[in-house]
């Protein structure tokens, strides 16, 4: 590389830096808020909030990498455009095409870090987040030992705490089970305890009585009782554990189990499948193609002062059309697996927009040649 080439590639490589971790942190501040919100709610400690921000921060890198190459290179090119350094450069007989070249070099190496996350650390990432959050769906002490407030674990289920002792014993429990068809029961203990048992957590309680009414006759029945036990299980079937996901699994391990497992491994249908693989390996050139757009663009404009406002109108405008190609060549694919070809549509147009840029940014316009 020449030294224009490493200067350019480190002017690009430190925006783009600042750029990412600005909408990095923009994004990740607006989902930590509703994270925070949920997680906290549900009796969770900071620190289940910490790991679950990181758990889901590749996906957020992943969708602003190619805003921020995008950024970076409008933005250094403006820079460079202003203070001549571009213009000296093809005063020396440098082609547009030519000065292209780290920034294609720049859009490579966004690309092999989107092709990282989309192919490896973002599923990998979603699939530690699905775990952690079949774990803390479950986690029974968090959830529901909320003193002083009526607390519904599932549906006909109710559930009261008065009070709770410093250590750890429940006083004044009131739990009310109306899930049997034949009966509702109302539970009231004095004392009461959490433990694990065999099959999951149960309620061990102490010193109080069971009022059962049928519904039939609506005969009331009452049983006193020193100690029983409650299992907590049933409150806590409908969440389930993880499974496993297309999303969650990453491409290698997709490629190697082959189209007649997928049906059987995962819950979704063969198009979204083959959808999803392709994305994964189409959607990460759009960085390097957002990049070459946002450098060819301004490259049409002459040297000016007062900045290139129309070349970066311009730039923005063919990267929501890139957008829009993507997201519609996604959809064809999710609804037939034979256009899968129409996923790279996006990533294609965008190179060929950007040469057929710089093409004309070195070629005198029709309206001022000369004649002969």
């Amino acid at each position: 590389m020449s030294r224009f080439d490493r200067y350019l590639l480190s002017q690009l490589l430190a925006v783009f830096g600042f750029f990412a971790l600005v909408l990095v942190s923009v994004y990740w501040v607006n989902r930590a808020v509703g994270l925070f919100d949920r997680l906290i709610g549900d009796g969770q400690s900071a620190v289940v909030f910490v790991e679950f921000s990181l758990l889901a921060l590749p996906n957020v890198i992943r969708l602003v990498l190619p805003i921020a190459a995008f950024a970076a290179a409008v933005y250094v090119t403006n820079r460079m455009m202003r203070e001549s350094e571009l213009v000296t450069m093809q005063a020396t007989g440098s082609s547009a095409f030519r000065l292209a070249r780290p920034v294609l070099i720049f859009g490579l190496i966004v690309t092999s870090l989107h092709l990282l996350l989309m192919n490896v650390l973002v599923p990998r990432s979603d699939a530690l987040l699905k775990e952690r959050e079949a774990q803390v769906s479950q986690d029974v002490t968090a959830r529901y030992l909320k003193v002083g407030e009526f607390m519904h674990p599932s549906a006909g289920v109710t559930l009261f705490i008065g009070e709770m002792s410093q250590d750890g014993q429940l006083r004044n429990v009131f739990l009310f089970d109306d899930r049997d068809e034949t009966s509702s029961s109302t539970y009231t203990a004095q004392r009461a305890l959490l433990a694990q048992g065999a099959a999951g957590p149960v309620l061990l309680m102490f010193d109080g009585m069971i009022q059962s009414i049928a519904r039939a006759d609506g005969r009331l029945s009452v049983t006193r009782y020193s100690d029983y036990s409650f299992d907590l299980l049933s409150l806590i079937e409908a969440e389930g554990g993880f499974a496993p996901t297309v999303e969650t699994t990453t491409t290698l391990a997709l490629l190697k189990m082959g189209s007649a497992d997928w049906s059987t491994s995962f819950n979704s249908s063969y198009e979204y499948i083959v959808q999803e693989l392709h994305s994964r390996l189409a959607q990460p050139f759009l960085s390097a193609a957002a990049a070459l757009v946002g450098f060819a663009a301004l490259q049409l404009g002459a040297f000016s002062r007062f900045g290139l406002m129309r070349q970066i109108l311009g730039a923005v405008l063919v990267l929501i059309v890139l957008q829009l190609l993507n997201t519609t060549g996604a959809s064809m694919a999710g609804r037939n697996a034979a256009a899968w070809p129409a996923i790279y549509i996006a990533p294609l147009a965008g190179f060929a927009i950007a040469m057929a840029m710089l093409h004309l940014s070195q070629s005198v316009p029709p309206w001022r040649r000369r004649p002969a």
